[in-house]
C-alpha cells in the first residue's frame, strides 16, 4: 500500500480536522422533523426485479465521525447535530410514508447506526419497522459492529411481523491494515465477522459494503484488495455490496482530491473486480454493485463517455446475478489510458 503523503502523524492530522468541520450546529425542530432524502430504486428479491423504497432519517448520525471519521464519509454534514427525539423520528416517518408506494424492499438509514440507542432509540426503532409492517417484504438498516447482536435483531423481526431483516456493515476491506490506515475505521474485520454471526443469530441476513479505491491504494491495489474481500467476506455475509468511493464534501477524500492526489476509481477496475471476485464467492452469496454519483467526475467513472453504457451493464449483471457478460463489453479507447495509468502507478517509488 502506498504511504499516506507526509508522517503518519500528519495524515492523522488531516483526519482529526475533516472532522472537527463536518458536523453541523444543532437542528432546530423544524429541522428535525424533515428526514434527509428518500427516493425509489431498483432491486432484486430472491430474484425478483422489485423497487425499493430508500429513506435516509435525520439523526445526530454517527458517533466515529465526531472522534475520528473515515476517510471517505462525509454524511454527517446531513445529521442533527444532536439526538433526535422520539417524536421528531415518529414525524419524519409519517412524512415519509406519505410517499410510500407499497415496495416490498426497504431501506432506511441514519447515516450512523441504526442500533445506536443516541442515534435511534429502542422505541423509535419500533416505530419505524412497525410503519412497514405487512406491506414490505425486507427491511435493511445499517450499523457499525459494536451496536448489533442478536437480541436487537430478533426484536426487529418481530416488530417487522415476519418480514425479513437484512443488516449492512461496512466492512470496507477485510485487510486489517488496509482498514487502519487507508479507511480508518474503528474495529479490525474479526469485529465486522462476528457481528454478521450475531445478526445470523436473531434471524437476519448479514449484508457487508466493500469500498473500492479508498485513499493511499494505486489503482491496482485497490482492484486486488476488492477482489479478495469479496472471497473472504462472503464467508460471513449473504450478499456484499462493492461500493466504488465518490467524493464527499468535507472528507480527506476531497481534500486529496482538491490537491491532485486522488482521482476516483475506473469503472473499469470496478468490471474487472466484479468479474473475477463474482467466482470466488460462496454458493449463495450475493454480489452487487449500484455506484453512488457512477458516470460522474467526483464518482466512478471512465472517460465520460462510455460510462452510461457501462453503468447499465454493471447494474444488469447486480440484479441479474450474471457476471461473465461484463467481460465481453465494447471495448472503448480509455481502456488504454486506464492500463497506463496502472502502469504508471507500478514505476512509482514507494514513499520512505
Amino acid at each position: 500500500m502506498t504511504q499516506a503523503p507526509g508522517s503518519g502523524g500528519a495524515a492523522r492530522s488531516v483526519a482529526r480536522a475533516v472532522a472537527q468541520q463536518r458536523r453541523p450546529a444543532p437542528g432546530t425542530p423544524a429541522d428535525a422533523r424533515r428526514y434527509v432524502n428518500l427516493w425509489s430504486e431498483k432491486e432484486a428479491l430472491h430474484g425478483e426485479r422489485v423497487r425499493a423504497f430508500v429513506l435516509i432519517l435525520r439523526t445526530r448520525g454517527c458517533y466515529w465521525a465526531d472522534l475520528k471519521g473515515c476517510t471517505m464519509c462525509g454524511y454527517a454534514r446531513d445529521t442533527l447535530g444532536r439526538s433526535a427525539t422520539p417524536e421528531e423520528i415518529a414525524e419524519q416517518v409519517d412524512r415519509a410514508l406519505e410517499r410510500y408506494q407499497g415496495e416490498p424492499y426497504v431501506k432506511v438509514f441514519t447515516s450512523g447506526s441504526f442500533f445506536d440507542p443516541r442515534e435511534v432509540p429502542e422505541t423509535s426503532r419500533a416505530v419505524v419497522v412497525r410503519a412497514f409492517r405487512g406491506r414490505a417484504r425486507r427491511f435493511l438498516t445499517e450499523t457499525l459492529p459494536e451496536f448489533v447482536n442478536a437480541q436487537n435483531v430478533g426484536s426487529l423481526r418481530e416488530e417487522f411481523g415476519g418480514g425479513e431483516v437484512e443488516v449492512a456493515l461496512g466492512l470496507e476491506s477485510t485487510q486489517e491494515e488496509v482498514l487502519r490506515r487507508a479507511v480508518n475505521k474503528n474495529s479490525p474485520p474479526s469485529e465486522y465477522f462476528e457481528a454478521a454471526r450475531r445478526v445470523r443469530e436473531g434471524g437476519g441476513s448479514p449484508k457487508a459494503y466493500l469500498l473500492l479505491k479508498p485513499p493511499y491504494l494505486t489503482e491496482r491495489e485497490a482492484i486486488e484488495d476488492t477482489v479478495l474481500s469479496v472471497k473472504l467476506a462472503s464467508e460471513h455475509f449473504d450478499t456484499l455490496s462493492i461500493n466504488p468511493v465518490h467524493l464527499q464534501g468535507g472528507t480527506v477524500v476531497e481534500h486529496l482530491f482538491r490537491r491532485g492526489l486522488y482521482r476516483p476509481p475506473w469503472l473499469w477496475s470496478l468490471v474487472e473486480t466484479l468479474v473475477r471476485g463474482a467466482p470466488t464467492r460462496r454458493e449463495g452469496t450475493r454480489l452487487v454493485s449500484f455506484p453512488t454519483s457512477g458516470g460522474n467526475p467526483r464518482g466512478v467513472h471512465n472517460c465520460l463517455e462510455c460510462d452510461a453504457s457501462v453503468l447499465a451493464a454493471i447494474e444488469e449483471a447486480s440484479l441479474s446475478q450474471e457476471f461473465a457478460p461484463l467481460a465481453d463489453l465494447p471495448p472503448c479507447p480509455c481502456q488504454e489510458r486506464w492500463r497506463w495509468e496502472q502502469g504508471l502507478e507500478g514505476l512509482a517509488p514507494e514513499a520512505g
